[in-house]
């Protein structure tokens, strides 16, 4: 019995197989293919690092100031947008599309440009409320809970123990 290991095999190219290595790809046999293949490439583990790599992990704003780039788009437009928007549009018409462009480029504008007090809803919703439904809105009085997502945890714990407490007293 003949033991053939990856170190006995010494193979340095494809020639040194012959037609071997054409035979079992024309022929489709896998396994000789495969073979061959691994008795041609290296040993991983041989050239592969172990050590670890200690990877710098940067934020988008810290990226954004090392190359010198502008604030990233925003979805919904705010108050100053509008105003950006005006200046752009100014710009277009006095100085044609490429200061436009320019303007652009410099401070991105909003994509979406919401209607204002509309109270977050959409334009064709609002204008089809009645006049009543319209002061009923603008009467209303906007209440946040004040959730912060990061402590949400955190704050149903100790909310939970409160009740506890007073039910408790």
């Amino acid at each position: 019995m003949q033991l053939h290991t990856l170190d006995k095999a010494a193979l340095i190219s494809d020639i040194q197989l012959g037609d071997n290595l054409n035979h079992a790809v024309s022929q489709g046999r896998r396994s000789d293919f495969a073979l061959m293949l691994a008795l041609l490439s290296g040993d991983a583990t041989e050239t592969v690092p172990v050590e670890k790599v200690c990877i710098e992990v940067k934020t988008d704003d810290e990226l954004r100031t090392l190359f010198q780039l502008s604030e990233p788009e925003r979805l919904s437009a705010k108050e100053e947008d509008y105003q950006r928007a005006e200046r752009q549009s100014h710009a277009f018409h006095h100085a044609g599309i490429t200061s436009a462009k320019l303007s652009g480029y410099v401070s991105p504008p909003a994509l979406h440009f919401p209607a204002e007090g509309t109270h977050d809803l959409g334009e064709d919703v609002y204008h089809n409320l009645s006049g009543h439904q319209r002061r009923r809105l603008s009467s209303q009085k906007t209440t946040d809970i004040g959730l912060d997502p990061v402590n949400l945890y955190k704050q149903l714990n100790e909310a939970r123990r409160f009740s506890e407490f007073s039910q408790c007293a």
